[in-house]
């Protein structure tokens, strides 16, 4: 379980969730996040991918 969380500790996070946003807000809240999580995701693999590819060679070598 992520965070070291078991079924109890799950079910009670739950149950906050639902007594603080209430049933009826709750989609809205959760494709909230889950529309934050994936725009995080994709800014990480575009910075992943830029980062790998801006990796400069020195042209000028220094002679010995």
């Amino acid at each position: 379980m992520p965070f070291n969380l078991g079924g109890g500790e799950l079910v009670f996070v739950l149950v906050i969730v639902l007594i603080v946003f209430g049933a009826g807000k709750l989609p809205d809240v959760l494709g909230q996040l889950g529309r934050g999580v994936k725009t995080f995701r994709d800014e990480s693999s575009n910075d992943e991918k830029s980062a790998s590819t801006s990796v400069t060679t020195p042209t000028d070598q220094p002679k010995h």
